[in-house]
């Protein structure tokens, strides 16, 4: 039986999150380094879930961002790994709720679902200390080609490269979507894990992505510059099409001819950041894939970003599509 069609199929870490707000004095306390993503093991992630007993949800960048365009009222599936535990069953829950087709085969036996303990401080900073788990655990056998070809856009995490069966994986996904005419996004993930890949990633870019995905310290990262013109310069080269955040200064989008800066959207109150990058490629690709240009798909990733710092958080807490139906962006003509 055909399978049907979808706008946005995402792959990546199939995670977990555990998040809880704490004073700066438990970072000092936890000599956890602040606003980026540590890898811990598994003992330590159940001596932290233990210690900040935080709100469990289903996460990981890439789910969150599927369930992001999900919102939008985009068709969207995703691929990842969980185990066969209760912290697995609370992904499988969470991301079906969200109108999210997720059918890979969980881990029987062994190692525990991934979790990422995401801890936020009084000013919105969020630091993540994740345990990859059963997440990385992720082959080909798991690449679903049926499913990938029927998606429209690939949407890939950099998080995964983190495994070389996982990376396997990875590409093999990529190269059956392009041999099928689809489209690649790939996103950076991290500034860490772009200084661990960074030879690997820029070979992937070049030859496996249509579109970029990446914060402004990630991209400088990924081309070893201070400069952030000169990254936009050599990113252009490498991409058909790259969208780079830069906070509360907005985004820039290059392509291969011209940039367009594109300002945040205003929040009267940041409550926390997390999801803020998956919650913009979110809106960028479900305009991409109604068609506007360029500075509308970064507009309504803007206001999806906006919507997930203003509560406590990674995944939306208002409807998306009614988001974008008040900012008048999908009724305008696609150019």
């Amino acid at each position: 039986m055909a399978r049907r069609a979808f706008e946005v199929v995402g792959l990546g870490n199939a995670i977990v999150d555990v998040i809880a707000k704490v004073p700066e004095q438990f970072l000092e306390d936890w000599r956890i380094r602040k606003n980026g993503m540590t890898l811990i093991d598994e003992q330590r992630a159940i001596e932290l879930t233990q210690a900040v007993q935080g709100k469990e949800l289903s996460g990981g960048s890439g789910a969150n961002t599927v369930v992001g365009v999900s919102s939008f009222g985009g068709s969207v599936a995703y691929i990842g790994k969980v185990a066969n535990d209760r912290l697995g069953q609370i992904f499988v829950d969470d991301i079906h709720k969200a109108n999210v087709t997720f059918e890979t085969t969980p881990l029987k036996n062994g190692t525990a679902t991934a979790r990422s303990i995401i801890l936020v401080t009084p000013d919105g900073s969020r630091s993540m200390n994740t345990y990859l788990g059963a997440s990385v655990l992720f082959s080909s056998d798991d690449v679903d080609e049926r499913l990938v070809k029927s998606g429209e856009i690939l949407y890939l995490e950099g998080y995964l490269y983190d495994r070389e069966v996982a990376k396997g994986a990875f590409v093999k996904a990529a190269d059956l979507a392009l041999s099928a005419g689809k489209q690649t996004a790939l996103t950076l993930s991290d500034g860490f894990c772009v200084d661990r890949h960074r030879e690997s990633f820029l070979d992937f870019i070049k030859f496996h992505t249509t579109l970029l995905f990446a914060n402004e310290d990630e991209l400088k990262a990924l081309y070893e510059t201070e400069s952030l013109e000169n990254a936009l310069r050599l990113v252009g080269k490498d991409v058909p099409v790259a969208a780079v955040t830069r906070g509360n200064l907005g985004s820039v989008i290059v392509t291969k001819e011209e940039q367009f800066r594109v300002p945040a959207v205003p929040v009267a109150k940041v409550i926390d950041t997390t999801g803020a990058g998956d919650q913009y490629a979110a809106g960028f690709l479900f305009g991409y894939v109604r068609g506007l240009g360029w500075v509308d798909c970064a507009k309504l990733g803007h206001i999806a970003a906006a919507e997930v710092v203003s509560h406590f958080g990674p995944r939306p807490s208002l409807s998306y599509a009614n988001l974008a139906k008040e900012s008048g962006l999908l009724d305008r003509p696609s150019t």
